[in-house]
């Protein structure tokens, strides 16, 4: 479901849709996502008469997905989104663009923007998800693992300071 329509077509550009396969991953992922829902959650925290219009809501939030799916930065995710047509076709284009979507630093910004619990809404979305698409199961979801290797612990070490 892509949010721009052209009846017409571009004479010179490129249809994504021809250029993707629909059975990618990240094509079925981008159709079951309610899209709308998220838009809606997000629009709150723009302001429409103040300023720079923002960036669409779609293309912000896709691009917060990609980022901690394949594990990047915020410069090279806005580098690999144009040279990856199905990154494109996730964030909702139309056509394949030939130039960057956004500066990097609005990556952080819309971070900061949404807060952590418009960020758990996006959680509660991938995990709907992937129980729509039987990825995950219902009884995955009963135990939670944490992780607590990167937890700062109170370990003293023979050359701090207090021992001496």
């Amino acid at each position: 479901m892509l949010a721009k329509k052209d009846i017409q077509g571009r004479l010179f550009e490129t249809k994504l849709t021809d250029i993707v396969e629909e059975k990618h991953e990240l094509c079925i992922l981008s159709d079951h996502i309610d899209w709308d829902a998220l838009n809606d959650k997000f629009k709150v925290v723009y302001c429409e008469n103040f300023g720079r219009p923002g960036k669409e809501i779609r293309l912000m939030i896709s691009l917060q997905y990609l980022k901690y799916t394949f594990n990047v930065s915020d410069e090279v995710l806005v580098k690999m989104w144009v040279e990856n047509p199905y990154w494109q076709y996730f964030s909702g284009e139309e056509y394949f663009q030939h130039s960057f979507p956004i500066n990097p630093s609005l990556m952080t910004k819309f971070r900061n923007r949404v807060k952590s619990n418009n960020i758990e809404h996006l959680l509660s979305e991938t995990i709907k998800s992937g129980l729509t698409l039987k990825v995950i199961n219902k009884k995955s979801l009963e135990n939670v693992t944490v992780d607590t290797t990167v937890q700062e612990k109170n370990i003293t070490f023979p050359t701090d300071a207090k021992l001496y």
